[in-house]
């Protein structure tokens, strides 16, 4: 039963994360403006980030497939999260109060890490128990 609790747990951040990716990809015009960026460089920046996106996912996929066979997968995502917790923070502290439609922007990003990063640490500490 832990096994697929984690499982679960795994497969919303993957889902969240390639989710993000694929509009990123399909869809950068929506986000330009929110990054402060314009036209053709700023849509292939946002597809750029979404690209980065879906790599970012392959160890999310294998650690979703099997958590026990594949903890060292879960390991490094769970790293991975955090580091984008802790980097978005930092460019956060950086923006001067009035880039607000960028600094609203890294704020979406620090929640959905910082969701992501208890759901991969529940599904982590779940799986240590069982081993």
């Amino acid at each position: 039963m832990r096994i697929w609790i984690s499982r679960l747990l795994i497969a919303l951040v993957t889902a969240w994360n390639i989710q993000a990716a694929v509009i990123f990809i399909i869809s950068p015009q929506m986000f330009v403006h929110a990054y402060e960026l314009s036209g053709t460089a700023g849509e292939a920046a946002v597809r750029g980030v979404g690209v980065l996106f879906l790599m970012w996912a392959v160890p999310y996929l294998f650690a979703t497939y099997h958590p026990i066979r594949y903890s060292l997968a879960l390991t490094f995502a769970l790293l991975m999260q955090l580091i984008g917790l802790l980097g978005e923070s930092y460019i956060l502290s950086t923006l001067t109060t009035d880039h607000i439609i960028l600094r609203l922007s890294i704020l979406r990003f620090i929640l959905f890490d910082g969701v992501g990063l208890v759901l991969l640490c529940i599904a982590w500490l779940t799986l240590r128990k069982q081993q």
